[in-house]
């Protein structure tokens, strides 16, 4: 019997071809309808949801599963291995940063009601959730993850089978969640230690970390899927072990490209973060500087009182910064710097 090939890959017949993917197509529908369901509940409560989120959410996270699963690179990933490769590296990496940064989480919590809200931060504060987003561990499952694919028989028995292909897919996109979201959310989902400056060295750490994998990919010198792929690689395809070398250089390519808005994103939310902050003590120092509307003349009342300063002897964040100003200029009077 003569061997059935698809026609040479091409950019054209890569951008054209399609094929629908049943469980990635439910997943979108049900991840996109719950999403749709907050914003619209959000909305009719009087409340807003910014449509940037809405656009990444659905755009780059919904939308890169959707090519990821089902463009021609889902045609093509029997034949060739690099259109594989950008599949794994895509739903690991570029979804999970979509999904998280329509942040789904703190959408969740503004639209369930107040006990769901409540049971969903008891989950998110569980012991299980708390370990497995805790960031050295999130990032560790990642790389392993990334691993056990491709050096293992994982990656060559999904090829093989259907229903584990598909459960790859689901395991790539929840690994790549289990760090990102944490991240990014609004909610308290991080140990209190993880300020934005950690958050921007542990993104930092991250991109470093999952160029690893594409880098072992690129130099290994055994072939992955190696007996698939020299018995499927069609007459127009490139050396199997150059193909692999194209693959490894993809994800390398696709996991430092996405370091970067996600660094920008943790640095953006720093950045609003400390003027907030800023904000919230200006206000505090205004209302304390605010005159006091003096009492009338026929009615005489005792003698103002002498009273501390509140930020001497109030224990708070505003309080501490607003003493430890005054202390490091040496004047008597904090506000001189203010």
């Amino acid at each position: 019997m003569s061997a059935v090939y698809l026609p040479e890959l091409t950019a054209g017949r890569l951008l054209g071809s399609w094929r629908p993917d049943v469980p990635a197509l439910l997943l979108v529908v049900v991840l996109g309808g719950l999403y749709g369901w907050g914003v619209a509940r959000v909305r009719g409560r009087g409340g807003s949801w910014p449509l940037a989120r809405l656009a990444a959410f659905a755009g780059l996270g919904l939308g890169t599963i959707v090519v990821a699963t089902m463009s021609g690179l889902a045609v093509y990933d029997r034949e060739l291995f690099w259109p594989a490769a950008v599949q794994n590296v895509t739903l690991d990496l570029l979804a999970p940063l979509g999904l998280a940064l329509g942040d789904p989480l703190r959408l969740a919590v503004e639209a369930l009601p107040e006990g769901g809200a409540g049971r969903l931060r008891r989950v998110m504060s569980g012991r299980l959730v708390r370990t497995l987003t805790f960031p050295l561990v999130s990032t560790v499952l990642v790389l392993a993850t990334e691993l056990t694919v491709y050096f293992t028989p994982y990656f060559a028995t999904a090829l093989r089978v259907r229903w584990l292909h598909e459960l790859m897919y689901l395991h790539l996109l929840a690994a790549g969640c289990l760090f990102v979201l944490p991240v990014l959310t609004r909610e308290q989902a991080l140990p209190a230690w993880c300020t934005h400056p950690v958050r921007a060295a542990l993104v930092f750490l991250d991109g470093v970390v999952d160029a690893l994998p594409g880098l072992v990919v690129m130099t290994h010198g055994t072939l992955i899927a190696g007996a698939w792929y020299l018995h499927h690689a069609p007459p127009w395809s490139p050396d199997v072990q150059h193909d692999q070398q194209i693959g490894g250089g993809a994800m390398l390519g696709i996991a430092e490209l996405a370091a970067l808005p996600f660094l920008l994103a943790v640095l953006t939310q720093w950045a609003r973060a400390e003027r907030a902050q800023a904000a919230a003590l200006d206000r505090l120092l205004d209302a304390e500087l605010a005159p006091a509307a003096p009492a009338p003349a026929s009615e005489p009342g005792p003698g103002p009182e002498l009273v501390r300063p509140w930020w001497e002897t109030e224990k708070s964040e505003v309080a501490e910064r607003v003493r430890r100003q005054g202390h490091d200029t040496g004047q008597a009077d904090p506000y001189g710097d203010l």
